[in-house]
């Protein structure tokens, strides 16, 4: 275990020795979702999750959550210039990330091999 994982631990556990942790809003219920995106290996969650606390997303990440905005942008969009307006902004988002600007992951073959392992997984 990493010294930092050895420290949280012990102020975690001192914390509740004190009784700190008693009446938290939420105790005994599930977490909420995880803010990540699912598609993001395990193991660069939790690095993310704390870039994203810090205000700072990668390229990428950026560009995906704008891609989801237009989408959902488009699906409300009341007259069709308004549409079209919307899918010429999407179309450009989706150039950015294929382009490398964006850091697509699923140019990175690693990556895309294990999303595709976990899919198969899910797939009955």
């Amino acid at each position: 275990m990493w010294i930092i994982d050895r420290l949280a631990e012990r102020r975690i556990r001192e914390a509740r020795e004190r009784g700190e942790l008693d009446d938290l809003p939420g105790a005994g219920r599930p977490l909420p979702p995880d803010e990540v995106d699912p598609l993001v290996p395990e193991e660069l969650r939790a690095g993310l999750r704390l870039l994203k606390n810090a205000g700072y997303l990668p390229p990428g990440a950026r560009l995906l959550g704008e891609v989801r905005e237009v989408e959902q942008l488009i699906l409300q969009a009341r007259t069709a210039e308004e549409r079209e307006h919307l899918s010429r902004r999407l179309r450009l988002l989706q150039a950015r990330l294929g382009d490398g600007r964006g850091g697509n992951l699923l140019d990175q073959e690693a990556y895309r091999q294990r999303l595709l392992q976990r899919m198969e997984k899910k797939t009955p």
